[in-house]
């Protein structure tokens, strides 16, 4: 083959890769809303309140998306999914973006062809069982029947936990965490495992919540953290940036409630007027308005102000900051610079 026939495949290939990855930006344009992935319902996390409207943490970041993209944080379709179905629906393109308390692994990354664009909460599986058990330490759980859910990093996390200390167990397996929620309850299962934050959300659910206890232990790294497709990074870059836009919005001070003054008159910070669209041309770089950052910290607030909100100390939820803390903070959150 000629270098010149080798460059001509090479454009060609280039163009149509940029082709693809423009798709699903002009298909939310074109259609009008969003198609964001969620869980079926984990309070705090992803779940309709009594008006039917889905509300969370992870539905904060499609609604920060939707603003984004669209100007519209209502803009939004909340398609409910699996741990089964998740990957299927993100790759069909019937989602656009999963935001589902999802860790990021080799395998989903690579093998899967999905694209993970950070990181909104770094959590660990843990073990919940019922304080009438007895138990302090997951040690313990040694014959224990496990509710666990089929599709996920924990199946595995508990064979291999169960296998380094000896221990042998009887898995219950779920689809879903009202299943899970349910089996538990019903006394199907003597301890309940997945990702603690869900455990949480979980317990904050319960008639009696202080009968059920969360055990000490850790036994795993969860990155969780928004998709989308591989193949697609110009869709990829905004939502990631948003995500960032987000999380740098708390640690310059960037609210809901002074993001739009601040646009409008400006800072005597070169990074926050960048992030406000004051300065620069970052908006044009991801094919969006110069004020998507602002119209997306508009949408629900800042990291810090979706967390407190949905999962925070002061909600049934009850989770502490700790690694989810900004970085100056003593936490693992931290934006690239916006420049």
């Amino acid at each position: 083959m000629t270098k010149s026939v080798i460059l001509g495949a090479l454009t060609v290939a280039g163009l149509s890769a940029g082709a693809a990855g423009a798709a699903t930006l002009d298909d939310v344009k074109d259609r009008g809303k969003l198609n964001c992935g969620v869980t079926t319902g984990l309070v705090g996390f992803a779940a309709p309140d009594a008006n039917g409207e889905w509300q969370g943490f992870d539905v904060g970041v499609c609604r920060a998306v939707a603003a984004a993209v669209l100007g519209d944080p209502s803009a939004v379709e909340f398609v409910p999914t699996t741990g089964k179905t998740r990957f299927t629906a993100l790759a069909s393109g019937e989602i656009d973006l999963l935001a589902r308390n999802t860790t990021w692994t080799l395998s989903r990354d690579v093998d899967l062809k999905n694209e993970f664009v950070g990181i909104n909460y770094y959590d660990g599986q843990g073990f919940m069982v019922p304080k009438a058990l007895g138990v302090s330490s997951a040690k313990e759980l040694n014959g224990a029947t496990v509710c666990i859910q089929t599709g996920t990093t924990t199946e595995l996390n508990l064979a291999d936990f169960f296998r380094a200390n000896d221990m042998e167990y009887e898995p219950v397996p779920i689809e879903t965490n009202a299943e899970g929620q349910q089996q538990y309850l019903a006394g199907a299962c003597d301890t309940y495992t997945t990702d603690a934050s869900g455990l949480a959300a979980t317990r904050a659910t319960f008639e009696n919540p202080t009968e059920h206890v969360i055990l000490p232990e850790i036994i795993s790294k969860e990155p969780l953290g928004p998709l989308v497709r591989h193949g697609d990074q110009p869709w990829g870059d905004i939502v990631r940036w948003t995500l960032n836009a987000l999380i740098a919005a708390e640690e310059f001070g960037i609210t809901s409630a002074n993001v739009e003054e601040l646009a409008a008159n400006g800072t005597d910070k070169p990074e926050v007027n960048r992030i406000l669209g004051v300065e620069g041309t970052l908006g044009e770089m991801l094919g969006l308005e110069a004020d998507w950052a602002v119209k997306a910290i508009a949408a629900g607030g800042n990291y810090g102000e979706l967390f407190e909100k949905h999962i925070g100390e002061k909600t049934p939820v009850g989770l502490a900051r700790g690694l989810n803390a900004q970085w100056k903070d003593g936490g693992l959150l931290y934006s690239p610079p916006f420049r």
